[in-house]
């Protein structure tokens, strides 16, 4: 049986063309409730004012953008930040997310297709310490000057704290964290 994807395959086809030609790089899952996803990977991180335009031109809405740490990830000496930019168009999920090296680690604003990044990139910025390229308001907006940018990548994510609320996984995270041993 052939596969159906859904979505805007000129939109799809846009992004992929940032993406690198290797397996897993673009893929197209469906949720759990069956719902269309598209999966972008880039790694040439000025690409992604190329995909934000044909997200935009597209008529694509901004949901979220993310940045995240991989230091737990096999290749993170190569790629040690990433960040996942989260739109929609009629209904299906485009998921673009950039990865980050020492050669090139900060990713160009998007705000010029999108003006609700601003927020987050200001976010991502300050919480996780991933500047962003001609990033056009780099005020803070939460920490006061004087805390370091990604101060916060080391704290325990909120997830992990419910999901180990009543067990001995909270505490096996903050000390094996700290190389210690409870």
């Amino acid at each position: 049986m052939e596969e159906v994807i859904k979505g805007n395959m000129v939109l799809v086809d846009a992004i992929a063309a940032c993406c690198p030609g290797e397996p897993g790089f673009v893929r197209h899952p469906l949720d759990q409730d069956g719902n269309q996803q598209h999966w972008f990977v880039i790694t040439n991180p000025p690409l992604l004012a190329q995909a934000a335009q044909a997200l935009k031109a597209a008529g694509a809405r901004l949901c979220m953008i993310s940045g995240y740490s991989r230091k737990d990830r096999p290749d993170c000496g190569q790629w040690p930040f990433g960040a996942a930019y989260h739109f929609e168009l009629d209904g299906v999920v485009y998921n673009v997310k950039v990865r980050l090296s020492a050669e090139q680690p900060e990713p160009p604003t998007i705000t010029p297709w999108f003006f609700n990044a601003d927020w987050h990139e200001r976010e991502m910025q300050e919480l996780v310490g991933i500047m962003v390229k001609d990033q056009p308001n780099p005020t803070r907006l939460f920490l006061k000057p004087d805390v370091d940018a990604g101060v916060l990548d080391g704290a325990v994510p909120l997830s992990v704290m419910m999901n180990g609320a009543c067990t001995n996984d909270l505490w096996e995270h903050i000390l094996g964290s700290k190389g210690g041993s409870r």
